[in-house]
Parts: structure tokens; sequence; C-alpha cells
């Protein structure tokens, strides 16, 4: 029978039962639960609602379930209704009627808060964990090709030469700020909305302040009713979750096309690769095109969550039953798809002699040359049209810019020398940039110095 149904004149009917269970999706809460119930009946004791001998048969009563729980000796099926409901029955049967002293001074509406935010706090630490354990791959892929020259694009067209080790920095950057977006989550999370009650607070002389404290909380979620009515922290975590997976995503659409016959440049590891049911010379990128199509998930759940959210009155409303399905969905892929990456990019050998003869010469190093004219005095505009002259000549001559005469440049600008030959190799390029936070040698081992302390 539930918790709930003294009022009622007839039993709850079947279908209703089944249709309104959330135990399946919540049943993984039963340790935050019981943490939650435990610090409650701490508060309960010391504010005298409930005996000390009373309180510590709950508590042994509620480890003993725990351990039940978590060995499957304590059997959960839909009947249950919630987690909540099934630790607290199970509890009652185990001491009676001093297990039905467990809920004074609290309600499932604040009780289902506390548990998600306890839930969300050890999952953001593990989130970030996971992108730590990313980012120090990538980091070492990065040492090991400072000095590997590949073509950055725009457009995914060829734009400029640049360092493959800065290319994976600008990653490691990307995941750094989804870390601080789960960190500054984590920080609003952490405030207890135990003791709000259904959502008009209590009558009976409870310490809210403790049970945060208790359970190692900030403070107390202020407003009795925001307490139980809102799921903004878990919108964001799962929105910081979708910028996470859109990161990993574009890092799993490169790695598609760096193994392609066509690129050239990545090899995945044979055990993080699959074959196809027909074509015996197959290697498929399945790790990065599924994170690339899970992606879809975690967005989905941030959509989910919001629809469910966007036009509920205050205070509770059981629409917010829905909210643990997305928040779950979220949780399990974006962990699951940082740990595939993390091996994924670990176990690949990236080719640090693909490109290097193929940009000699190439359209990538036109920039460059309208720079060497702008240090000549050449105005930048006058410099660009004269670089896109030599492109369209080379065009015309289906040859590549070093292969052109120093008449051929000093028809497009009379200001170009001999040493211009100098920077028609990727090399050169990459040497010669001098801003902050450029593909420069130097700049690339600053930052690689700086991320190692950093991350380490």
């Amino acid at each position: 029978m539930p918790l709930w149904n003294s009022r009622f004149r007839k039993p709850l009917n079947y279908e209703v039962l089944k249709f309104t269970s959330s135990i399946e999706i919540d049943k993984r809460l039963y340790n935050d639960d019981i943490d939650g119930s435990i610090a409650h009946v701490r508060m309960l004791i010391k504010k005298k609602i409930i005996s000390h001998s009373d309180g510590k048969a709950i508590q042994r009563g509620l480890e003993r379930i725990r351990k039940e729980i978590a060995s499957g000796k304590l059997s959960i099926n839909w009947r249950n209704e919630d987690i909540h409901t099934l630790i607290e029955e199970r509890l009652v049967r185990l001491i009676g009627e001093r297990g039905k002293r467990l809920h004074a001074a609290r309600s499932r509406n604040d009780q289902v808060a506390l548990d998600e935010r306890l839930y969300l706090r050890k999952e953001i630490q593990e989130t970030v964990k996971r992108i730590n354990a990313l980012q120090l791959t990538l980091l070492s892929q990065a040492e090991s090709h400072k000095t590997t020259v590949v073509p950055g694009y725009t457009h995914l067209q060829r734009a400029q030469p640049i360092l493959f080790a800065h290319h994976l920095l600008a990653y490691i950057s990307m995941f750094e700020r989804d870390v601080e977006r789960l960190r500054d989550c984590g920080k609003r999370n952490n405030y207890s909305p135990l003791g709000a009650a259904a959502f008009a607070g209590t009558s009976l002389s409870i310490d809210r302040k403790m049970t945060a404290r208790v359970l190692g909380f900030s403070g107390i979620v202020e407003n009795s009713i925001d307490a139980v009515s809102d799921r903004d922290v878990l919108i964001e975590f799962i929105g910081a979750c979708a910028i996470t997976m859109m990161h990993l995503s574009r890092l799993s659409e490169e790695m598609v096309l760096w193994c392609s016959q066509e690129f050239g440049f990545a090899q995945l590891d044979d055990a993080y690769a699959t074959g196809s049911s027909l074509m015996p010379n197959k290697k498929n990128p399945d790790i990065p095109e599924l994170i690339r199509g899970k992606t879809g998930r975690v967005y989905g759940s941030l959509m989910g969550l919001l629809t469910v959210m966007k036009a509920l009155p205050l205070a509770y409303n059981r629409d917010m039953q829905e909210d643990k399905i997305h928040l779950f969905e979220a949780v399990e892929t974006t962990k699951d798809s940082l740990r595939l990456a993390t091996l994924m990019m670990k176990h690949t050998t990236f080719r640090s002699d693909r490109f290097e003869k193929q940009l000699k010469g190439d359209f990538a190093l036109a920039t460059d040359l309208a720079e060497y004219l702008v240090r000549r005095g050449v105005p930048f505009r006058s410099a660009h049209s004269a670089l896109g002259n030599l492109v369209a000549l080379c065009n015309a001559r289906r040859c590549l810019l070093h292969e052109l005469s120093l008449v051929d440049f000093k028809k497009a600008s009379p200001s170009f020398e001999e040493d211009v030959f100098l920077l028609l190799y990727p090399g050169a390029s990459v040497k010669g940039k001098s801003s902050e936070g450029s593909t420069s040698p130097e700049e690339v081992e600053k930052a690689l110095r700086q991320w190692k302390k950093r991350l380490r």
C-alpha cells in the first residue's frame, strides 16, 4: 500500500500504479537517499523530535538496507513506487513502529530534491575527473607532436600551416572551460533543500543548517518553495554536459576525417576500431562516430528537462518525476563518451611526416607572403591583392608558389626580393609567428609547460 493511501477508500488502480512508478529509474539514488535520511535522523535526535534509541535503531536499519540493496538481497520492482518508499517500507518491516518516525518534518518533495543534489555533486566530480584524463591524454599527444606541421583549416579548406600540438592544445582549452562550467554548477548545486518539507516548511522545531553541515553542503536553499520546485541546477549540469559533448563531437569528426585514406593522418589501434560484415578491407572509426551520434542524446536530455519544467506552476508537480531519466542519460552518456574518447586518443598513431613535403610552396603560405610585404611597407590590402594574383597565376600554370620565379613575384609586387623563397616552407611559416598564443614553437612550448603544471 502506498505511504499516502490512508485518506483514500479505494486501492490504487494497477495500471495507475505501474504508470506512476519510478523506481526502475530512481533506484540508483539509494545511497544518496540513505545518506540524507541518516543526516535527517541525526537532526531529529538532537532536536528531541524522536528519542535517541529510536533514532539509533533507524540508523542501524538504514545501514542494513544499504547493504541489502548493494548485494541484491532486497529485490526491487515497480510495485515499490519509488526508492524512497521502498527504503521506508523496508525499514518499518525491519524495526517496526520506530521506522515510521523517520519521515517527521520531511516530504518526498524535499527528499528527492536532496537526493538529486547529493547525486549530482558526486557526478560533477567524476565528470571533471574524466575530462582531466582526456586533457592529459591530449597533452601527451601534443608533447609528441610539437614539431609536427599540419595544415590548419577554415571552412574545411587549407588555410595556414600550424603545429599539430597547437591544434590539440585548442581542445585542451575547450575542455578546461567545460571543467569550469561544471565546477561553477557544483557551487550552486551545493545547497541543501532538506527541511523545506512539501513546500511550506514545517511547524516542528528542526535545524536545516545542521543537516546541511552533516551532508557537506555550503548552506541551505533559503526559500522553501524554491527548494522543492526548481530543477535549474540539473538543467545547468546537463547544459554543461551538452557543451562537453559538442566538443567531443568536433574532435570525433576530425578523427573520422583524419582516419580516412584521403587524409591518411591518423591510424586507430586495431583494438579501438571495427570491421565490416561484408567488406574485408574496412577498418571503421566507430568510437568517434558513436560519440558524434550520442551527442544528440545529451542535447535531447537538455531539451527534455527544459520542456518538463517550462510551464509548471509553483510548487512541486508530478511532472518533475521525469527529471531523473534526463539527468541519468546525460550523466552516463557524457562519462562513457569521455572515457572512450580518452582511450581512442591514447591509442591513436598520428603520422608526423604526412604533410611535410605536401605543404612546401602550398597556397596555405600565402598569408605569410602577404605579411612579408606588409613588413616592407606595402599596405595590407595591396599585399593581399598581390598574393591573390600570384595564386591565380599558379592555378593557371598548375604549379605551386615555390615553383614561381623571382620575376613572377616582382610582377605581383616590386617589394619582393630573393629572400621570399625562404618563406616557402611550412616550418618557416610556424616559426615566423610572433603573437602570443600563436602556433609558433616558442608559444606552443610555453603552452605545453603551462598545461603540464595546471593539469598535473
